[in-house]
């Protein structure tokens, strides 16, 4: 038999009775003041389960991420922030000194560079092929 829900107005009251389903129309007596009290409608929450997550009824296909609805399941998070809702974040604009500090290391690496072309040599301070001497062929008079 189901369980049906009454309230009774005379002392403010909700409570349950198992009914045959034909009774359940029918004011039931409440258990405080055995006055009748007429039945009322039951809420209740319905799920189901879809992918392993409990899903609302009705399903629009979407999922629900901290309360918020999103179209994917996250696959790989950050924290707690969903991909979908995540906003990009801004670059960073340089700071006052960092513009001249970079322009000023481009313009020293430019110098060096100059440097160790004109006598051969890489950063490390290798010799480069373009120093490497050529062993030259001694001309001999029966060859």
């Amino acid at each position: 038999m189901p369980l049906y829900e009454y309230y009774c107005e005379h002392c403010n009251g909700i409570f349950e009775a198992i009914r045959q389903m034909r009774d359940a129309s029918d004011p039931s007596p409440c258990p405080e003041c055995s006055r009748e009290a007429p039945r009322m409608m039951s809420t209740f929450a319905a799920f189901t389960m879809r992918d392993g997550y409990p899903r609302r009824i009705p399903d629009k296909g979407t999922y629900w991420h901290m309360g918020k609805e999103v179209k994917q399941r996250a696959k790989r998070m950050k924290g707690f922030e969903h991909p979908e809702l995540a906003k990009p974040k801004p670059t960073p604009r340089p700071k006052r000194g960092e513009v001249a500090a970079s322009r000023d290391k481009a313009r020293t690496e430019y110098g060096e560079a100059g440097y160790r072309d004109k006598w051969g040599v890489d950063q490390y301070g290798m010799r480069t092929a373009k120093t490497a001497k050529k062993k030259k062929n001694p001309r001999t008079l029966g060859g």
